[in-house]
């Protein structure tokens, strides 16, 4: 794909006087203060990404916490700096954590993010979701049929589970849609990535095809935005693409050297710990739509 010529710069917010910021320098600006904070993320996610997920954040200088215990939430959620909520292995047992812990990171400012996992599969899935969603996330990061269940509010016949039977630029209109009506920002992860406010749309172009034959790595992806925003909470926008662009370069730096899914799984997060500035300002390609 040509990089449009507006990949390098990102327009600065509505009504902000700040000067276009370079999108790689932006991007390298937000792994650098993950690198330095070192920020403490709660994640309640599914048995299957736990491994990954905490390994990605890891490896980007974060530190993860798996917690999902009612009783914990009270006392340990706002020692966090961003909560990371995962429907995957979802049970009615643990849904009353994962709104308890959207709630306390509301109460004590923290940014959380949704991952509606595989939410058009079933009722009761759905459900769950959207009542997660009405609990105002700051993010929710999902493919395209996921957003689209979100967004229709209504399970879908075709669904495949958490692999995606939509493309994420046929979500787009309905990312925005469903930003303007919850307030948080959407994500949809693809071969193109986009994220929106209801207003702005921005693209990243950066991934390998292959990470949809690694399970988890749109769970991983999800607590690295964790991370990204943690440490800059006022532009969700920029450290949401941010994050997926880093991840991106780093699948794509795994992948020269991958003999398939699970030596890039190791790869990427060997990559993801090693990344340098020269190589995240030569390959990170966003722009806004």
């Amino acid at each position: 794909m040509e990089e449009d010529k507006s990949t390098n710069t990102i327009e600065p917010q509505k009504g902000a006087q700040q000067n276009p910021i370079h999108w790689p320098k932006q991007a390298w600006t937000h792994f650098e203060l993950v690198r330095q904070k070192s920020p403490l993320i709660q994640c309640i996610t599914n048995f299957v990404s736990m491994d990954f997920m905490a390994n990605t954040l890891l490896s980007a200088g974060a530190s993860p916490a798996m917690i999902h215990s009612v009783e914990e939430i009270p006392e340990f959620t706002p020692k966090a700096l961003g909560v990371c909520i995962n429907a995957g292995t979802l049970t009615p047992d643990w849904l009353p954590g994962m709104k308890l812990a959207a709630q306390v990171a509301n109460q004590s400012k923290k940014p959380w993010v949704l991952d509606p996992v595989a939410a058009g599969g079933s009722s009761f899935r759905l459900k769950a979701c959207l009542e997660l969603l009405a609990l105002k996330p700051s993010v929710v990061r999902g493919n395209g049929s996921e957003i689209l269940a979100l967004f229709k509010g209504c399970v879908d016949s075709n669904s495949k589970a958490v692999d995606s039977v939509h493309g994420s630029s046929d979500a787009v209109e309905a990312a925005k849609s469903l930003a303007q009506q919850s307030g948080s920002v959407v994500a949809i992860s693809g071969a193109v990535d986009y994220i929106t406010d209801g207003d702005r749309v921005v693209c990243v172009h950066n991934g390998v095809p292959m990470l949809q034959k690694i399970t988890a790595s749109g769970c991983s992806v999800t607590a690295l935005i964790v991370a990204f925003v943690a440490v800059d909470p006022s532009h969700t926008v920029e450290a949401t693409a941010s994050a997926l662009a880093i991840f991106g370069v780093a699948s794509e730096i795994g992948m020269d050297m991958a003999r398939g899914p699970a030596s890039l799984r190791t790869l990427l997060i060997d990559s993801l710990y090693g990344l340098d500035e020269a190589t995240a300002l030569g390959r990170v390609r966003i722009n806004r739509l």
